[in-house]
């Protein structure tokens, strides 16, 4: 392991691949999948934005979740990539702390954003004649901006701190991109007490936010059950199973990362499991919400048809 001296004030990424040809065809392979979670999101967004169907609060949400998932594999896959390719693995001190701090956020973001639209789908199956009265377009904003504000705010309480610290031990971070747990053992102050800070963090805005997705969706699940319409037991058992695929596959390698105890987890483990949620559920939800859902497919076919037309 490199060590810079303590008068550098840059920090050095180890990655996650080795330098190696199965390392080149795996990195081959991530901005492969990289691309097409960009143009899948990016596809999202702008389909919602455009399409007056799609205004409803339902995907008012999920256009957040794309916006969130399109900046999330932003932040990270880029540097990982241009470090394997050059190698130079070398990142500023100004820079992991932009970098730490909108996958912090970007993190913190997502989980309420999540709960949003588990209640959405649980007013819209069990009360859906209230549903207007509660998920109108004024919650539906309430809960975008509150989403984002948790986010932006827990961020920079725990980037403030992380970066304030002196770091006094080798500035090689074994991880493939900066985030503040993964740097707390090159300090050379004790951070204990920090440390149940991060693990309350991670109580707030994984595992409540977890609790309630389960429970909505446990309730729906409910509800459904005692549908008379086969038609719509289907469709709700459909949104149920997207959403909860979804959910599971964020949540549970989050939660183990950050909720499991570091003496019990390895680097490799860490950088394993982050590339769940980092690089394959920002692929995973712009294709699981397109395919499986007929008013986005049905926005795509209006919205290639006024392509055609206007290049016609």
């Amino acid at each position: 392991m490199q060590n810079y001296t303590q008068t550098s004030t840059d920090f050095m990424l180890l990655g996650l691949l080795p330098p190696t040809r199965v390392g080149l065809v795996l990195v081959i392979l991530i901005i492969a999948i990289f691309m097409m979670a960009l143009a899948g999101n990016l596809a999202m967004v702008l389909l919602i934005l455009l399409d007056d169907h799609l205004h409803t609060p339902m995907y008012v949400l999920l256009s957040q979740l794309s916006l969130m998932d399109l900046m999330y594999i932003c932040t990270t896959v880029p540097k990982m990539a241009s470090d394997f390719l050059s190698g130079n693995k070398s990142i500023s001190f100004i820079g992991c702390g932009f970098q730490a701090f909108f996958f912090a956020m970007l993190a913190c973001s997502e989980g309420p954003i999540l709960m949003s639209m588990a209640y959405d789908r649980y007013v819209a199956i069990c009360f859906p004649l209230h549903y207007h009265i509660h998920m109108n377009r004024r919650v539906c904003v309430l809960m975008i901006l509150g989403s984002w504000t948790l986010g932006t705010v827990n961020s920079c309480a725990h980037i403030v701190y992380a970066f304030h610290i002196p770091y006094c031990r080798s500035r090689a971070i074994n991880h493939f991109f900066c985030e503040v747990p993964s740097m707390l053992p090159l300090a050379c102050v004790d951070t204990s007490t920090y440390e149940y800070t991060v693990f309350f963090s991670s109580i707030i805005f994984l595992l409540l936010p977890f609790i309630v997705i389960v429970s909505s969706y446990g309730k729906i699940l409910l509800a459904v059950y005692y549908m008379r319409s086969q038609e719509g037991r289907k469709k709700a058992y459909s949104t149920c199973s997207t959403h909860l695929t979804v959910v599971t596959f964020y949540y549970v390698p989050f939660a183990y990362t950050y909720l499991h105890p570091k003496s019990f987890q390895s680097p490799a483990q860490a950088k394993i499991l982050a590339v769940f949620y980092t690089i394959l559920t920002p692929l995973l939800n712009p294709v699981i919400y397109s395919l499986r859902n007929k008013e986005v497919m049905g926005a795509l076919e209006r919205m290639s048809r006024r392509i055609c037309s206007l290049k016609m």
